[in-house]
């Protein structure tokens, strides 16, 4: 049960928070042993179900948040102050309500006598794995403010890396859906203007004209049927990926794919190798850490090679013997894995292959959207100039039936 609790501390500061304790009296002895003189403890009821669970997208917490928050607390606790003060201090700052939401929760964890890798665990959509792993290690080492700050920095390059795709593809999507709708207006409004006209005027119409007004009668009677007809099929493929089959398929698809292939494939091998760096500078065993970076995987055909060299490795094989067998890691990566093993610097050589390769899948993203750009502006301009020249065609043969 949740308790929220009023007192004061050692230093006689009033102090307001919640605490999960099995019951009342278990609560105010946690909060004794702590330090702290309960002034009012009382359980924490609600009748509706909270704003968080109802639309957990619009208080989601940003990766960009999180690592703020871990420079933060790293700098904290490297200026001596306790775990549990400053999270009271970054949770009094806090200005995403979900993050403060689950610092407090951390923070009473924290006073129950739980380590601060194992309150941050029962939060995995703020704290994933790889950060709560990293932490326990951290933890048990004693460099638990380096590990924030490395965890941090891996944060911060996913981050940079995600928001360059998005804002390569952000104006060819602006640019496709300003084409579709310049092309309805002109299909729906004034092509048939015209078309009555020439109806009206019963006079012999060339050949682009009549193809264009069969396309748009087409268009005007079945486009309803078709539309519903993708969209139905949409679903249905959406439905089947969501499936384990489904799901590998589509993966395998998408690596496969013609340019963007090539781009998910350095992305997910960068990822991969970004994971394995953080993770084996923070002390993790490298059986333990493909584990992980197989769980982060987002792609189910990557997941799949990745679990099938930790096999390998568990039969005593090492990394890169595995890895030189699958098609799927890249002859760089597997020759700089076999560097790292035998230098004993794995951690530096494959941060070296992830910043190779995200070069690598941002230069191609940008020659893609360099390349689309041109194409939607074709394809929007023939469209376009079909239609004006169906019209002007039509107006010429009608204009010399009539002289």
């Amino acid at each position: 049960m949740q308790f929220s609790y009023v007192g004061y501390a050692e230093d006689h500061k009033i102090v307001r928070g919640t605490i999960s304790a099995p019951s009342e009296g278990v609560a105010g002895q946690v909060l004794a042993r702590n330090g702290y003189r309960v002034l009012d403890i009382k359980p924490t009821i609600s009748f509706l179900p909270s704003w968080e669970k109802l639309f957990p997208s619009l208080v989601k917490t940003k990766p960009e948040t999180v690592v703020m928050f871990s420079r933060q607390l790293a700098l904290l606790l490297e200026s001596g102050t306790d775990i549990v003060t400053a999270l009271e201090l970054l949770q009094a700052q806090a200005s995403n309500r979900n993050l403060d939401n689950v610092l407090g929760r951390i923070i009473a964890d924290l006073r129950n006598g739980e380590h601060l890798s194992t309150a941050m665990a029962k939060h995995p959509t703020v704290f994933p794995k790889m950060y709560v792993q990293s932490l326990l290690v951290g933890e048990q080492s004693g460099g638990l403010e380096t590990v924030l700050r490395q965890i941090a920095d891996y944060m911060e390059k996913e981050t940079k890396a995600a928001k360059s795709i998005k804002g390569a593809m952000r104006y060819p999507i602006i640019v496709g859906v300003i084409a579709v709708i310049v092309i309805a207006v002109m299909i729906m409004f004034v092509f048939p203007a015209f078309a009555s006209l020439y109806a009206t005027l019963g006079t012999e119409l060339p050949l682009p004209t009549k193809i264009v007004m069969s396309s748009v009668q087409a268009l005007s009677q079945y486009g309803l049927y078709g539309i519903g007809a993708i969209l139905l099929i949409v679903v249905a493929i959406m439905a089947y990926v969501k499936t384990p089959g489904g799901k590998l398929q589509w993966d395998g698809v998408v690596l496969k794919t013609p340019v963007l292939g090539r781009v998910a494939h350095l992305s997910e091998l960068a990822r991969c190798c970004r994971s394995i760096s953080i993770l084996f500078r923070a002390g993790l065993p490298l059986p333990r850490i493909m584990s992980l970076v197989s769980e982060g995987s987002n792609n189910l055909v990557v997941k799949n090679a990745l679990d099938r060299v930790r096999q390998a490795m568990l039969k005593g094989e090492g990394l890169a013997a595995p890895m030189s067998r699958d098609m799927l890691f890249l002859p760089m990566m597997v020759q700089m894995v076999r560097v790292g093993q035998a230098t004993g610097n794995l951690d530096v050589t494959l941060a070296s292959v992830a910043e190779c390769y995200e070069t690598e899948a941002e230069d191609k993203m940008k020659s893609f959207v360099a390349m689309l750009q041109p194409a939607i502006t074709l394809f929007v301009g023939g469209v376009v100039g079909l239609i004006a020249i169906s019209l002007i065609s039509a107006m010429y043969s009608i204009y010399g039936q009539v002289s």
